[in-house]
C-alpha cells in the first residue's frame, strides 16, 4: 500500500495540473561523482546469510550437514585469509571448476561452486588458519584479544601468495571434499608465521590446532602432504595452505581425480592473491585485525 492515498478527482487535477518551472541556480553546480567503492569493513556486516531454519536441515544447502551442532553458550569460530577476485580473476576461476567437473559417461558427484551464493552473489574465497572450533560466550572477548595482541607483537607484514596447484581435499570429518588450490610459500613466511600464531592462541582456549605436525596432519586430514613440503621441517605447512573452489559431497574418483591433475592452470600463475588482514568469525560477527604495513 503507498504511503499516501489520493483520491480519484485529486490524482486526475495532478495529471492535467502542469509543474511550476523550476528555478535556474544562481551558481554552477558540479555533477555529482561516483560512489566509491564499499569499504572492505562492509563484506564483515553480511558475514553469513539468512537463517531459514533453526533446525539442521540438509535439504536447505545441497545436502551438507552441521559440522559443528548448535548448542546455546557455543560459538562457532574460525580464523582465516578472505579474498575477494577481481572479475577477471573469477572468470579464470570459473574455467577451472568447469574443466574439473563431472566425468563424461560416469556417475561421478555434482560439484558445487563456491564462487557465487544460490543468488548470484559474488562469494568470498579464503585461506583457513583454524579449524572450525567452538568458544564459550565468555571467551569471545577474551579470545579476540588474545589473538589482536599475538598478531600485532608478531609485526606479520601484508603479503602475497601465488596460486601453483589444483587437487581434491576432503574436511575433517570426510563429508565434502573440496577443489582447492595450492599455494607456493609467500616471502617472510607469512602463513606459516600466522598458523603458529593461531595455533598458539587456540591452545590457549583449549581448542585443537589446525595442523600440528607433519606426523600427525596426514591423520586429522585424511591425506598425506603434498611432495613439495615433504623435504622441509615439520613446522613448514607450506603444501597444506589452500582456497576452497568448489565442493562435491562425495569423493572424486580415480579418474576424476585424474582429470583435474590434468588441468592446465597457467593462467592462473600470474594472479597475486593478496593479503592484509586476518578475519575472526565468531558466531556471525567478523573481527578484521590488521597485519602490518608493506615498506
Amino acid at each position: 500500500m503507498p504511503l499516501v492515498q489520493y483520491s480519484d478527482s485529486e490524482s486526475d487535477s495532478e495529471s492535467t495540473s502542469p509543474l511550476p518551472p523550476a528555478k535556474k541556480p544562481r551558481h554552477n553546480i558540479n555533477p555529482a561523482p561516483s560512489l566509491p567503492p564499499l569499504p572492505a569493513s562492509f563484506h564483515n556486516l553480511y558475514a553469513s546469510s539468512t537463517r531459514v531454519s533453526v533446525q539442521d536441515d540438509p535439504s536447505l544447502h545441497g545436502g551438507r550437514t552441521r559440522v559443528i551442532p548448535h548448542v546455546e553458550g557455543n560459538w562457532p569460530t574460525h580464523l582465516y585469509l578472505e579474498w575477494y577476485p577481481g572479475k577477471d580473476e573469477l572468470s579464470l576461476l570459473a574455467d577451472v571448476i568447469s574443466q574439473s567437473g563431472n566425468v563424461p559417461d560416469e556417475k561421478a558427484a555434482t560439484v558445487h561452486s563456491l564462487l557465487h551464493s544460490d543468488l548470484g552473489a559474488q562469494l568470498p574465497l579464503h585461506i583457513s588458519l583454524s579449524r572450525p572450533v567452538i568458544l564459550r560466550t565468555e571467551q569471545r572477548v577474551l579470545f579476540t584479544e588474545a589473538l589482536q595482541k599475538a598478531i600485532h607483537d608478531s609485526h606479520v607484514l601484508s603479503f602475497d601468495v601465488q596460486p601453483d596447484t589444483l587437487y581434491w581435499f576432503p574436511n575433517y570429518e570426510k563429508t565434502r571434499w573440496f577443489l582447492v588450490l595450492g599455494v607456493q610459500r609467500p616471502s617472510q613466511d607469512g602463513l606459516n608465521r600466522l598458523l603458529k600464531l593461531s595455533n598458539d592462541t587456540l591452545a590457549r582456549f583449549g581448542q585443537p590446532p589446525l595442523y600440528a605436525t607433519s606426523s600427525t596432519q596426514g591423520k586429522q586430514a585424511g591425506v598425506s602432504l603434498r611432495d613439495k613440503s615433504s623435504s622441509v621441517s615439520a613446522e613448514d605447512f607450506s603444501g597444506c595452505f589452500h582456497i576452497s573452489l568448489a565442493w562435491s559431497l562425495s569423493e572424486p574418483s580415480p579418474k576424476e581425480r585424474e582429470r583435474v591433475a590434468g588441468v592446465d592452470l597457467r593462467a592462473l600463475h600470474g594472479i597475486q592473491v593478496g593479503f592484509n588482514s586476518v578475519k575472526a568469525k565468531i558466531g556471525n560477527i567478523v573481527s578484521s585485525i590488521p597485519l602490518g604495513k608493506k615498506s
